[in-house]
Order: structure tokens, then sequence, then C-alpha cells
């Protein structure tokens, strides 16, 4: 009888660990990058290969780093959205163009709108591995020093950009302005 409480208790144990797992929301994932530099990264942009976009290019303001793709269906989701952000001036927001074909990124922000100051072409994905995307979309707030402050998986909300970045980019806006 003995022999089977062993393996029963690790199975109950297993059993508790998957359902505390199941219950976590995969977009409440923190980021190892949260506090850290932005990557560095150097890459042609979509609108004009000619033109580049960098780190370097972008220190010294606040701004949405937004991960997208023409063939990510959750990206036309939140696009309005970001488009409507961007009329607004509230923020600049570049992008960071993940595994996609220049043509087809192309027509895409001219049949639903640009939104970006700029955006890259990261056709091979790897500037998007160092930024610790394993999906799009995916949107981080950077400071003015170029340090990475909230990541938001998944399409940016209504509510999760009146409750959590606005805020947030307001604030990293009056320090900025501070110093």
């Amino acid at each position: 009888m003995s022999r089977y409480l062993i393996p029963l208790g690790l199975f109950a144990a297993l059993v508790v660990l998957l359902g505390i797992g199941l219950t976590l929301n995969p977009r409440e994932v923190p980021s190892p990058l949260i506090g850290k530099p932005a990557p560095e990264f150097d890459l042609p942009t979509v609108m004009d290969p000619d033109k580049r976009i960098s780190r370097e290019s972008l220190l010294g303001k606040v701004y949405l780093f937004n991960v997208w793709a023409s063939w990510c269906v959750s990206c036309r989701q939140e696009h309005p959205l970001l488009v409507e952000l961007s009329r607004k001036g509230v923020v600049d927001i570049y992008g960071l163009n993940y595994k996609d074909r220049r043509e087809d990124a192309q027509r895409w922000l001219n049949y639903y709108g640009n939104p970006y100051v700029a955006s890259g072409a990261d056709t091979d994905g790897r500037v998007g591995i160092d930024w610790g995307v394993y999906g799009v979309p995916e949107t981080f707030v950077i400071d003015a020093r170029g340090m990475i402050r909230h990541k938001q998986i998944g399409p940016v909300t209504p509510e999760a950009l009146e409750e959590e970045i606005l805020p947030l980019v307001k604030k990293l806006k009056e320090e900025a302005a501070i110093k």
C-alpha cells in the first residue's frame, strides 16, 4: 500500500501546480528587460531603406516601441488605436516590423495608416530576439535614457493605454523635463 502513496503524492502535487499555472495570465509575464537599457539595433526603415533607425537615434525621447507585422491578425486589432494615438501627438510611436517582407509592410501601412515616426525592418527577426519578443504585437515604453520601463504583451487595448501606458508616459516625460 505504501508503495502507491509516493506516486500518488507526486501526482497530486503535479495536479496542484498545473492548476495554479492555469490560473496565471500569460500577458502578465514579467520581462527581464524592464529597467534595463533597450537593446542595441540599427535597421533600415520600412518606408525608405536608405534611412535608418537605431537605439542611439531615439535617445532623449520618451516613446512607444511597437513590434508588429503585416501577417499578424492581432496587430490589425490594435492598429486603429495606434493611429489615433499618433494623430493626438501624445507620444511618438516607433515600430519594429518583425519577420515581414518590406513590400507587404509598406502595403499594410499605406492601407491601414501609418502611426509610426519610423519603423525598422527586422526581416530576419534578430532584433526582435534581442528585445525578447516571442509574439506580435508587443509594445514597449522607453524612457528618455533609453531604458525599458514597461512591456505590453499582445494588442494595446484602450484600457491598457489609459490605465498603464499613458500615465507612465506622462510621468516619464515630466521626469525628463526636470533633468
